[in-house]
């Protein structure tokens, strides 16, 4: 039986992570530290030409060397990204006695959390697991519902956060099955069309004809 994982999104800006390894899947988990706003170090004695790139630019520390036991010290978060199962096996057995969540890539017995296939559309991001079982068809899902999810998802969020903050100035708060009435059909073709000031009017006038019905 696979074990029940919790979804989360950490907030790891400004927090130091390391990736143990320096090939092409540690170049993924990298660059998706950065985009996190991650203060990353890695350590391999050979890199990858772009992570090597991303070190001469002084966006990642580099120790080129390979792993030594005490080398989580100071981190929240440990990316294994070697070919090692001894590797990954020292990695987790060190995590836990310095209380430092670790990821061995491909490797669940030896993670203390697993990485989803993620989509992400402009503020959306979606994410999806199988819970270890086949990151192919998480990979897959996530291709589905990329085609699936136009342009519009993204500009819906833009369009709803203006218009939240806006009514929320003005001491209005739309409940959540009012909000669900708002963004419908009739909205969404318009963000298709690229209307996009069209659209924030009609969801604007949307809530408010729903809040002056609640209050009548």
């Amino acid at each position: 039986m696979r074990r029940p994982y919790y979804p989360v999104f950490l907030d790891l800006q400004g927090r130091p992570v390391v990736v143990i390894g320096g090939g092409t899947v540690a170049l993924g988990k990298v660059k998706g530290l950065l985009e996190a706003g991650a203060q990353v170090t890695v350590i391999s004695p050979e890199l990858h030409p772009e992570v090597a790139e991303l070190a001469a630019q002084g966006r990642v520390r580099h120790l080129a060397r390979e792993y030594r036991p005490g080398d989580l010290e100071g981190y929240h978060l440990a990316f294994v990204a070697t070919d090692d199962r001894s590797v990954n096996a020292q990695v987790a057995q060190e995590g836990k006695e310095r209380r430092v969540w670790v990821n061995a890539v491909d490797d669940p017995p030896n993670c203390d959390f697993i990485m989803p296939a993620v989509l992400r559309k402009g503020s959306i991001t979606i994410a999806i697991s199988t819970g270890g079982g086949s990151p192919a068809a998480a990979r897959k899902l996530r291709e589905e519902l990329e085609r699936l999810l136009g342009d519009e998802y993204a500009l819906m969020l833009e369009v709803a956060s203006e218009v939240r903050q806006e009514l929320r100035s003005r001491g209005i708060m739309a409940d959540p099955e009012t909000w669900n009435r708002a963004l419908d059909d009739d909205l969404m073709s318009l963000l298709r069309q690229g209307r996009r000031e069209e659209a924030k009017e009609r969801l604007r006038r949307s809530l408010l004809a729903a809040e002056a019905v609640h209050e009548g």
